[in-house]
């Protein structure tokens, strides 16, 4: 066996590995699982006060839609506020945040521009809620959503914070049904690693994060344009517990264009690096357990095995542009080409790594089909998995390997946007 060779089989071995952690995951829960999904709404004894804070910049087109989905909240009216900073907007963010000026429950500010995470640490420092959440303004949260993370708040003390499942509103192209399918499948991820006691991101869409814990560990930071990541981070150094609730749905707008796409995900991919660089003294740490072994190592893993095999295509399909073209030149367009191209079986791949990635593959989609089920998207095979599959192939190796040679290079951070 080649070196090549034994790298692609050990990669291709890695991916595996993570989808049947989940698998098996998934199925030693299943009944916790069946039960979360159809769970009726829990009754709340003497709930919390809580606030939702939205940071805004250049959000006039979603803002009002945003607030309107808080204060159509299922929840006592008297123990609920909406804080809306502007963190120095360039369009009419400020006007459509006046409209709510005189609001009894809605609170607005304006601040000179200094990122997202002083936004919503602005709006922690002007409440008394015990209950802390923020929702980005192009974001929209079911009626029911609060009243069900309370209430896992309410039957589990140790729980410091509860993200949602995240669903792409309204798509709209080909592009955003691939998000959507690609959605799905992380609240399946996401509620194995709540099992496994091993999230690493709390999403600025909706998650809700008790105040004190912020005198415990400090406040956002701006963490690589990844606060939501690092904080996760850091409440797992602290041992401080994240859950996470299957059937609050939060409606999200994704990006509809290639472009907008790249830079949300070259961002990401980028602060994770970044970010799993800054915490590496918890990897491979038995203090830190499943987040230790499991989540930082496959997060990683998953990177690398990416751009690898990317190379390698990469570099195979050089070899067989410089092979055609040698055979073109020697023998001539008829005699080399396409005239005497034919199916033969014997050119089907029968190597192990073919079926391994095979059976990858079907994981992956099970994985799609049972987020699915969880975020009540549809309770069957839905065609864009083939979409999300084909296009994701594609785009994601893009940003991947820019993320990696941004760390390389030093680049600095991308751009928000």
């Amino acid at each position: 066996m080649t070196i090549p060779e034994f790298l692609t089989y050990t990669v291709i071995f890695l991916a595996v590995y993570v989808q049947v952690f989940f698998l098996v995951t998934f199925f030693d829960h299943f009944k916790e699982i069946k039960k979360l999904k159809n769970e009726p709404l829990p009754d709340l004894v003497n709930p919390p006060k809580v606030a939702i804070i939205v940071p805004c910049w250049n959000e006039e087109k979603t803002v009002h839609g945003t607030i309107a989905s808080i204060l159509a909240l299922d929840y006592p009216p008297e123990l609920l506020e909406v804080i809306a900073v502007d963190d120095g907007s360039t369009d009419k963010t400020w006007e459509e945040l006046s409209q709510y000026k005189n609001h009894s429950r809605v609170r607005i500010f304006h601040k000179e521009n200094g990122g997202k995470h002083t936004a919503v640490n602005f709006g922690i420092e002007n409440t008394d809620a015990e209950i802390i959440g923020g929702l980005d303004a192009d974001s929209f949260v079911a009626p029911d959503a609060l009243r069900r993370m309370i209430g896992m708040f309410m039957a589990n003390p140790k729980a410091m914070a509860i993200t949602p499942s995240l669903i792409v509103d309204q798509p709209k192209n080909i592009l955003q049904y691939a998000q959507r399918i690609e959605y799905n499948m992380s609240t399946y991820n996401k509620k194995m690693l709540s099992l496994l006691g091993a999230i690493h991101v709390t999403p600025g869409p909706f998650s809700l994060f008790r105040k004190n814990m912020f005198t415990k560990i400090g406040a956002f930071r701006k963490a690589h344009n990844t606060e939501d990541q690092e904080f996760a981070y850091r409440m797992q150094e602290n041992h401080l517990q994240i859950e996470h609730c299957v059937n609050a749905f939060v409606y999200t707008r994704s990006p509809n264009t290639v472009k907008k796409l790249y830079v949300q995900r070259l961002r990401w991919i980028y602060g994770f690096i970044q970010n799993t660089m800054d915490y590496r003294h918890l990897i491979f740490n038995p203090e830190y357990l499943n987040f230790s072994f499991f989540t930082l190592p496959s997060g990683v893993i998953s990177i690398i095995a990416v751009v690898y095999l990317s190379l390698v295509f990469l570099y195979d399909a050089i070899l067989l542009v410089i092979k055609k073209i040698t055979v073109y030149s020697i023998a001539g367009f008829t005699h080399g080409g396409v005239a005497h191209l034919h199916f033969d079986w014997f050119y089907i791949n029968t190597q192990t790594v073919f079926f391994v990635t095979i059976f990858l593959y079907m994981l992956i989609i099970f994985s799609i089909v049972a987020g699915t089920r969880l975020n009540k998207q549809g309770h069957g095979f839905d065609w864009h998995i083939l979409a999300y599959i084909l296009i994701y192939s594609v785009i994601a190796p893009f940003w991947l390997l820019k993320a990696v040679w941004n760390t390389i290079a030093r680049r600095g951070q991308p751009a928000w946007r």
